[in-house]
């Protein structure tokens, strides 16, 4: 059996359209399946075939296409895929991923979910439970770098809520999916901020600087609206929730922010919310580690996405795909800013992973596909990696957040018996954040 060879002849790269057949062929088929099993009446359709599967085909089409246009050996296409999936960014990447699952599921098991949301909700009086119900959802989610996991834990409290006081469905779903995508957006946990941080070489700690000036303008806007929206209901704190449950996220936040490393930010959150089980829950060590395995078993999909990410973006690359991708990126932002080439990056970086988003209903997959052209822009257009990683997250939650097939709106329209265009309707948060970005993102490249 041959081993495929690390070494390659080096020649330069030439931009080729036909090399972006590949990510072409993925997103056929991941958005194909996710279209007819809606027209079969699929729950969830867009996530019944997962990405990590959709791409083997992609992968293959690469490495033929590859042998066709480079007259290189399968051999040595395989061994340039693999260099690409091994890349110390994917594979730090991955870590990251396992590392945030593990502290997810770990905090979730001893009562730290449950104890933020009854401690948020109880502290808001009757008259200002929609701002109330925004603020405990972007806590949490930020808390927990996932808006779905914030969505199930907070939506079935709010359907007692709309049963049992006759509130509308539509705008407390609003309420929720606002604060999920607002914690998802600037969590340094999130799959979509270690995806954009390090496809982009961004520290956690900058991006949260730059990312919070765009989203804080616009999450305020929000609770101003919700505000006026004026329903109200009396919920009192049950008995088992315990500010004791908030100090891993807490914790954890605190050190992300003070700029500690965050394999060290994440191990430590794994240890502190255990220790405090242990404590207050009876919670066991055997029940820990199961734990920890179930909490990266939960990462597996968006890991092994990562890495054929990785290597088929390497292979597209060498192919001059991204370049030609790059390339025709540039002449249409430059359209948009002529005299200004930071904010043509910038533009272009926005417009590519919003687009994506929209065809794969995935802000992570979207950012990870993405991050390699937009890092070429942002190098060309002089914009910081901060800058870049923010952008990628932005737009690609924002789209996330106004899909009425992205899972946050499926979830919340299932739960909350609504349609998920009901859902949307009232998501004011990322419907504002598009303008209060773009508008940020203006005046900082301004002339």
């Amino acid at each position: 059996m041959s081993v495929p060879s690390a070494k390659e002849p080096s020649a330069p790269v030439k931009k080729n359209m036909v090399a972006l057949l590949p990510f072409a062929v993925f997103l056929g088929i991941f958005l194909g399946t996710g279209i007819v099993l809606t027209l079969q009446g699929s729950d969830f359709a867009f996530y019944q075939l997962p990405a990590s599967i959709a791409i083997i085909p992609a992968i293959f089409v690469a490495i033929y296409l590859g042998k066709r246009l480079e007259k290189h050996s399968i051999d040595n296409q395989i061994a340039r895929f693999i260099r690409g999936a091994g890349h110390a960014n994917i594979m730090t990447m991955c870590i990251i991923y396992l590392l945030a699952g593990a502290f997810a599921t770990v905090a979730k098991a001893t009562g730290s979910v449950d104890a933020s949301v009854q401690l948020g909700l109880a502290i808001f009086p009757a008259y200002l439970l929609l701002p109330g119900l925004f603020l405990v959802a972007a806590f949490l989610s930020t808390a927990m770098g996932t808006s779905m996991g914030t969505i199930a834990a907070i939506a079935p409290i709010a359907l007692g809520f709309i049963e049992s006081a006759g509130l509308d469905p539509a705008v407390i779903a609003g309420c929720l999916i606002s604060g999920a995508i607002f914690g998802d957006n600037l969590s340094i946990i999130s799959d979509t901020t270690i995806a954009a941080t390090r496809s982009q070489g961004a520290h956690m700690r900058d991006k949260f600087r730059v990312n919070f000036k765009f989203a804080v303008p616009a999450a305020i806007i929000c609770l101003l609206i919700f505000s006026s929206i004026g329903q109200s209901i009396d919920y009192e704190m049950t008995s088992d929730a315990a500010l004791i449950g908030l100090i891993p996220y807490i914790v954890i936040l605190v050190l992300a922010l003070s700029g500690v490393n965050v394999f060290v930010v994440l191990s430590l959150g794994i240890v502190l919310a255990a220790a405090i089980g242990m404590l207050t829950n009876d919670y066991q060590l055997s029940t820990w580690i199961n734990d920890i395995n179930a909490g990266f078993a939960s990462m597996q999909d968006i890991f092994i996405l990562s890495l054929f990410i990785g290597g088929l973006s390497e292979l597209i690359r060498h192919q001059g795909g991204l370049l030609a991708l790059t390339l025709a990126i540039k002449s249409i932002a430059s359209k948009l800013s002529p005299n200004n080439p930071k904010r043509s990056a910038g533009f272009g970086i926005a417009g590519l992973t919003f687009c994506c988003n929209f065809f794969t209903a995935n802000n992570t997959v979207s950012i990870i596909i993405t991050g390699e052209t937009a890092k070429e822009l942002a190098d060309d257009g002089q914009l910081s990696p901060a800058q870049s990683a923010s952008l990628l997250d932005i737009f690609a939650c924002i789209n996330q957040g106004l899909l009425p097939y992205g899972a946050q709106a499926l979830l919340l329209g299932a739960t909350l018996g609504i349609s998920p265009l009901a859902v949307i309707s009232h998501a004011f948060y990322p419907m504002i954040l598009f303008f209060a970005a773009g508008f940020a993102f203006w005046r900082i490249t301004k002339s």
